[in-house]
């Protein structure tokens, strides 16, 4: 059963709030993942809520550009990305660290290797 998890940045600007069942998440060794250490998790774009700090996001694309990576302008903090599923659908990825009370070190992680792609 989903769970309501609230997060966001470091400075508090960018918050957000995601519905999902949080069993696991992704470590990727691209080039951009692992220069972070983003412990990521996926859920589509209608169980996301940006509630503040839109504003206040940069986003950066590299590679093929498909990812929208945003980071928050004033702490740098990268709370979560945006991008497009392989069936075409919006997905919100979210980086774990940044929610509120979960106790990210003891999320299963799958590596992933993004390196090679």
């Amino acid at each position: 059963m989903a769970k309501t998890y609230t997060g966001g940045c470091h400075c508090q600007k960018v918050r957000f709030e995601v519905a999902m069942e949080l069993e696991g998440a992704v470590m990727c060794n691209c080039s951009m993942c692992s220069k972070r250490n983003w412990k990521l998790v996926f859920v589509p774009a209608d169980q996301f809520t940006l509630h503040s700090g839109a504003h206040a996001l940069t986003e950066y694309r590299f590679n093929t550009g498909h990812i929208a990576h945003l980071f928050c302008s004033t702490c740098g903090v990268a709370s979560f990305g945006r991008g497009v599923g392989r069936d075409g659908k919006e997905v919100i990825s979210v980086n774990v660290c940044c929610l509120d009370d979960v106790d990210h070190e003891s999320i299963p992680i799958t590596r992933y290797d993004g390196a090679s792609l």
